[in-house]
């Protein structure tokens, strides 16, 4: 995971910022000694872009599902819950924040689910299950919201300065870019133009499939990703 997600820790001096993160990955891969096979979802395929465009002697694939372009534009279906633009507004959200804050984590779990799914019914209940547990066992981590809310800013921030569409053009690996096109979180009109701008990459567009391609369509993920890595 990265620093501040899951169980492991932030770095002694916080950093939310995506260079911070992918500096991170880009140590852990360092240490590794040989290249590998890199595969980002969302935030994950921004971050793999910057590692595979400023360290290419390390990555010797790239894939990217749906990958966390820069995207600016307002669309309430982006978000978990809607009022969570009114909660971050000062005072006025007050109410709204501590309506959220109520929220079980079977009803955070569902609302993650619906918004990341092109299909909310594949989900299996044991998923859903597991996916409750996570968000349990997270919120016993002092670190976690910090980490959640810390990196969604920063990365936003950081697409008014396009550096991402810069370092998408640097790519050298192999690269297969997976989309939905049922995708709420990152638009499916951006698929063609990261895929256009990355030299050489292959597009894979899944019709009725959201945000979570590997986990929606995980065989016809795996079969593109297969191919990629057996050319």
């Amino acid at each position: 995971d990265l620093p501040g997600f899951g169980r492991s820790r932030p770095l002694a001096t916080p950093d939310w910022s995506p260079d911070a993160h992918a500096d991170a990955l880009m140590c852990f891969l360092a240490g590794r000694g040989e290249r590998v096979h890199l595969l980002g979802n969302s935030l994950g395929g921004a971050l793999s872009i910057s590692v595979a465009a400023r360290r290419p002697e390390l990555v010797a694939s790239l894939t990217l599902v749906s990958p966390a372009m820069p995207d600016r534009r307002p669309d309430p279906r982006r978000i978990a819950d809607p009022r969570l633009a009114l909660a971050m507004v000062p005072v006025l959200g007050r109410r709204a924040r501590a309506q959220i804050a109520e929220l079980t984590a079977a009803e955070r779990a569902e609302q993650t689910i619906r918004l990341c799914f092109g299909d909310p019914g594949v989900v299996p209940p044991q998923r859903l299950a597991q996916a409750v547990a996570e968000i349990e066992a997270r919120a016993d981590l002092p670190w976690a919201r910090q980490a959640v809310m810390g990196t969604a800013g920063q990365m936003i921030a950081s697409w008014a300065l396009g550096g991402l569409w810069r370092q998408a053009a640097r790519v050298q690996a192999p690269t297969l870019v997976v989309w939905g096109d049922r995708d709420r979180l990152v638009s499916p009109r951006l698929a063609a133009r990261t895929a256009s701008t990355i030299p050489g990459a292959r597009l894979l567009m899944l019709p009725g499939v959201g945000h979570v391609a590997q986990m929606e369509a995980p065989d016809a993920v795996a079969a593109a990703v297969g191919e990629l890595w057996e050319d």
